[in-house]
């Protein structure tokens, strides 16, 4: 007679089999319908992520661009470094494992073959570097939002999402206002320009293709 404890691991193991089926179900579904250029964001579990969500009103903090190489998908993001990243990976890291493809509008005409090979391109000396602490709009070192929108802009000519200074956002909150100084001291940067992933998730150049 099975005991209880093996009753449990048994319907323990089913249970994690049917939703790790569901979630590779999930990805084969989305990756009929994504393609490349498009633009993925997700909540991300870093230790800045609240501050960026309070001070931006969005519950979005992290993204970046899918491209399909050789039948896989992978996201080229600004993390630490600058890498492609499998996209059924990218997704785990986010928080609940929730995201949201963004497509620029008239993609089929503007994302040919050659637009986005410049986009890999103009992306390509971004790759390796360090991710940018400081929001920074330079290219030394870069952050998530300012990757995907310089590329979109030296490849297409498209500014996507509308910059920003520093000092646009909210940055009464506790959690703010901590980030800052553990980043600037008393020399917060408020003129700084900044382009944020709220600011691009909302821009109406882009259409929103799927979510979970």
């Amino acid at each position: 007679m099975y005991s209880l404890k093996l009753i449990f691991l048994i319907t323990l193991t089913f249970l994690l089999a049917c939703t790790e089926g569901k979630k590779a179900e999930e990805i084969q579904e989305m990756e009929n319908i994504i393609q490349s250029g498009d633009i993925i964001f997700q909540t991300s579990k870093s230790s800045q992520s609240k501050a960026i969500q309070l001070a931006t009103d969005s519950k979005y903090s992290h993204m970046g661009i899918i491209y399909e190489n050789d039948g896989r998908f992978l996201v080229y993001e600004a993390v630490q470094p600058v890498k492609l990243t499998p996209l059924s990976e990218w997704i785990k890291r986010g928080e609940k494992g929730h995201y949201v493809i963004k497509r620029l509008k008239s993609a089929d005409q503007i994302l040919t073959p050659d637009i986005l090979k410049k986009m890999k391109l103009a992306g390509e000396k971004f790759k390796g570097k360090d991710y940018d602490v400081y929001f920074e709009w330079s290219d030394d070192k870069i952050y998530c939002s300012e990757l995907v929108w310089k590329i979109y802009k030296e490849a297409t000519g498209i500014p996507i999402g509308q910059l920003e200074q520093l000092s646009d956002f909210d940055l009464t909150q506790k959690a703010v206002r901590e980030k800052l100084k553990e980043r600037y001291g008393n020399d917060i940067p408020l003129d700084e320009k900044v382009i944020s992933p709220a600011a691009m998730f909302s821009s109406q150049k882009l259409v929103t293709i799927q979510e979970n």
